[in-house]
């Protein structure tokens, strides 16, 4: 099958938009719609078309399956570990006030923990997603592993 050169240039522009919008959403998730759930997906979706374009076994290397496997706990416990937090700083499990000695700034710093532990989770899990159906879906006879 031909090389797919416009398809390649056009992804690597792309990408690199993907990727800053994700951390957009991620970051306004707590003044404005989106939050870690959506920058997640968002987040993952790049992978999704690098490994559509470039193939699997690139993306693969891109994200290797231990590195995502990391970050798939790492998120829950940055979520998990911020709940704990609270709760030894007297307050209640996800008390994002007591985090910090103004109100406030506890729950915007509170806040932006979990978004970041769910956006993290998020995109992992969706990466994890998309490698395990790579895998069992059967290959077709017109597509090649490195891509299209």
């Amino acid at each position: 099958m031909p090389d797919h050169l416009v398809l390649r240039v056009v992804c690597k522009i792309a990408l690199p938009a993907i990727l800053m919008f994700a951390m957009y959403v991620q970051g306004h998730g707590e003044i404005s719609p989106g939050g870690g759930f959506q920058a997640g997906v968002i987040f993952a979706s790049a992978f999704v078309l690098y490994a559509l374009i470039f193939g699997i076994r690139r993306a693969r290397e891109v994200a290797p399956e231990p590195v995502v496997e990391r970050l798939v706990a790492g998120g829950v416990l940055i979520y998990a570990g911020v709940g704990v937090a609270t709760l030894l700083l007297g307050g209640r499990f996800l008390d994002y006030d007591v985090l910090m000695k103004s109100q406030v700034a506890g729950q915007h710093l509170g806040i932006m923990l979990v978004e970041i532990g769910v956006g993290v989770t998020v995109a992992s899990v969706m990466v994890t997603i998309f490698f395990t159906f790579a895998d069992v879906l059967p290959k077709r006879a017109d597509v090649h592993e490195d891509g299209p």
